[in-house]
């Protein structure tokens, strides 16, 4: 299952965790993270031009490498 990001206003009950089929669930604040460096953010950027212009790995040869790795 995907990771909802709730916004919560204190009140009123957010629209995602409406959306959230029942079970439990573990909640905790989530700090505002540090924006992300020059270097950081230029490396984003050329990973994602690198993407559309259709240099990535596909995803099946990812997952391939990942089940080859050697699991504790």
């Amino acid at each position: 299952m995907n990771k909802s990001v709730i916004v919560w206003n204190g009140t009123e009950l957010p629209p995602e965790l409406k959306r959230l089929p029942p079970g439990r669930y573990s909640v905790e604040l989530v700090e505002d993270a540090p924006p992300l460096s020059d270097d950081e953010d230029a490396g984003i950027g050329a990973a994602i031009d690198e993407l559309e212009a259709g240099d990535g790995i596909p995803l099946a040869k990812v997952i391939a490498e990942i089940r080859k790795t050697d699991r504790p």
